[in-house]
């Protein structure tokens, strides 16, 4: 077993989900969504409660299970949860109530994100998680930096594509796009950013003032 690979590995192995995030994560397989994993999770609830966030957007609910994480590092803030599937907004509804987080902390719309990001009001917001429609995913950062204050952040899990970003062999259109993202914001002025590698990898932007 390689270094990178011990170090993953026991990572991953020393995560302890809360278990309401676990039963969300349980019926999120179940309905066939794909919610982050346990040490991306861990990753934004910090980055949640480093931030003092109190305005967090998601696009693609994971059946609740990133908003649990995300409300786990930001107790106090409001979540916007974005997604196309009513079964998995209604799993997220049904995981937060199970885990006793108060209906006025979370809203849920149904619908493209395409269609409501563009409707939200920009610097308004401390933290947009993106994970969904990997096919958008450039369109949708580009919305997430226009809705975060300056100093917020744009999340994007999956950003690594399960290792085939690094491989220049692979050119279909998923993986150029997060490759090109990935390539753009690390040398773009209005952000500053980079890349985790746990999990599924974890790509974090911040809003700065490019003047």
């Amino acid at each position: 077993m390689s270094e990178h690979d011990a170090n993953a590995r026991f990572i991953r192995e020393s995560i302890v989900e809360p278990a309401a995030i676990a039963r969300a994560r349980a019926h999120a397989v179940e309905l066939g969504a794909a919610p982050v994993s346990p040490a991306v999770g861990s990753q934004i609830a910090v980055l949640a409660a480093a931030t003092s966030a109190r305005s967090i957007v998601e696009i693609g609910t994971g059946a609740g299970v990133s908003g649990l994480w995300l409300l786990r590092g930001a107790p106090h803030a409001v979540l916007t949860s974005i997604d196309n599937e009513p079964e998995h907004l209604a799993a997220a509804r049904q995981a937060f109530a199970e885990a006793r987080i108060p209906a006025t902390r979370a809203r849920f719309i149904t619908g493209r994100a395409a269609d409501v990001l563009p409707r939200m009001n920009e610097a308004s917001y401390d933290i947009v998680l993106i994970d969904a429609d990997a096919e958008n995913v450039i369109e949708y950062v580009e919305h997430g930096l226009r809705l975060v204050r300056t100093g917020g952040m744009v999340l994007v899990p999956r950003v690594l594509a399960g290792g085939r970003v690094a491989d220049p062999v692979q050119r279909d259109e998923i993986t150029s796009a997060f490759r090109s993202l990935v390539q753009e914001t690390q040398e773009s002025s209005a952000v500053l950013a980079t890349v985790s590698t746990s999990g599924e990898g974890l790509l974090q932007l911040i809003s700065v003032d490019a003047d």
